[in-house]
């Protein structure tokens, strides 16, 4: 398979130097070249097309905000947003999502060799991810990219379920996983969905910091609330749960309330939060009060406890691969058989709210 061709562009030559060694340490991408700004960069696209750039918002001369709208507009090419962890620029990332960027990293910067580790893991993935996406297009099939260890499954947050699922009850939830070209998604199906819809929760692969951006900016779209999840948050009709950043979402029940519980831990398939964690949490507390929806995300994050919600009893539904920018997570959880329906993105919230009746 050909090496994915970079572009990195970023004012800090150090910045430049780091992502650099990061990416070209992977054996499926290339950086083929760096620009300090939009102009440089612009200069090296007319002799080096990549497969994907990655691209800083404050830059001088031009800002990469304006650079990305010339870039959709005259020769898309698919864009990772690389970004500080400061909160500030949380909002012109999610403009940059809006303007057509498939996906946002955080800038790599030191620490411990764990931080540093799965700093490369995010970066690298976020990378692949961006590579199966054609704009405005289905991918081109890139989802069979291999995964370097290390790899943790769920086992390390969580115990499987056992075969004793949760009864039915009256109450339904909705848990909801996705990853590149999920915010638009997300907001498709959440803008259908009425004032008085199923309790939602939600994991979209995104750095800290920018997914209580992205409720805040959903909350001001649709009928139903939406937050950014904090432990012990009731999970109740009418409100939308946003897995926070960095931090793993699960899915809890005392008695008759389901409430989430928000907690550290290891990368669990590749991602924290990990939509693996959500979803086997809600086998074991929601069972057959569970309604499971996968969309659109590179990798098989949520694939395996999929099936352990359709074990439990819950109804699950993937994106179809006409509607999804990236066709890898739904396709694998297609292919481990857990599973029920597989429905283009307009027909999914309609589709939940029939079962949740």
């Amino acid at each position: 398979m050909k090496k994915i061709k970079v572009l990195v562009v970023d004012d800090s030559a150090l910045v430049r130097q780091t992502l650099c060694a990061i990416l070209n340490a992977d054996p499926d991408i290339e950086v083929v070249a760096t620009a300090a700004d939009p102009f440089a960069a612009a200069e090296r696209l007319r002799t080096v097309i990549p497969d994907v750039i990655t691209l800083d918002i404050e830059m001088p001369r031009m800002d990469g905000l304006t650079f990305l709208r010339k870039l959709m507009s005259q020769h898309p090419i698919p864009v990772v947003m690389c970004s500080s962890l400061a909160g500030g620029g949380s909002e012109s990332m999610l403009k940059a999502i809006e303007y057509g960027a498939v996906d946002i990293i955080t800038k790599p910067r030191m620490g411990t060799k764990q931080f540093i580790e799965e700093s490369r893991i995010m970066i690298c993935d976020a990378i692949k991810g961006a590579a199966a996406v054609r704009p405005g297009k289905t991918p081109p099939g890139r989802s069979t990219l291999k995964e370097p260890s290390p790899r943790y499954s769920a086992d390390v947050i969580m115990a499987k379920p056992t075969s004793q699922a949760m009864l039915q009850t009256t109450d339904k939830v909705v848990m909801v996983g996705a990853s590149t070209g999920g915010t638009e998604a997300l907001k498709v199906f959440l803008e259908m969905l009425p004032e008085d819809a199923p309790g939602v929760v939600i994991v979209q692969h995104m750095p800290e910091y920018f997914t209580a951006a992205f409720a805040r900016r959903l909350d001001g779209l649709c009928r139903v609330t939406v937050k950014e999840a904090m432990d012990n948050d009731s999970v109740v009709p009418g409100r939308v749960l946003i897995a926070p950043g960095n931090r793993h979402t699960l899915l809890k029940r005392s008695g008759a309330r389901y409430h989430v519980e928000v907690k550290d831990g290891p990368l669990v398939s590749r991602h924290r939060p990990s939509v693996d964690v959500l979803f086997r949490s809600a086998a074991r507390y929601g069972g057959k009060n569970v309604v499971g929806v996968i969309m659109t995300g590179m990798g098989d994050d949520g694939a395996r406890s999929m099936r352990e919600l359709f074990e439990a009893g819950a109804i699950t539904i993937a994106q179809d691969e006409a509607s999804c920018v990236v066709f890898g997570m739904p396709a694998e959880a297609i292919k481990h058989g857990g599973v029920h329906k597989v429905l283009p993105l307009e027909r999914i919230a309609p589709e939940v709210l029939r079962l949740c009746v």
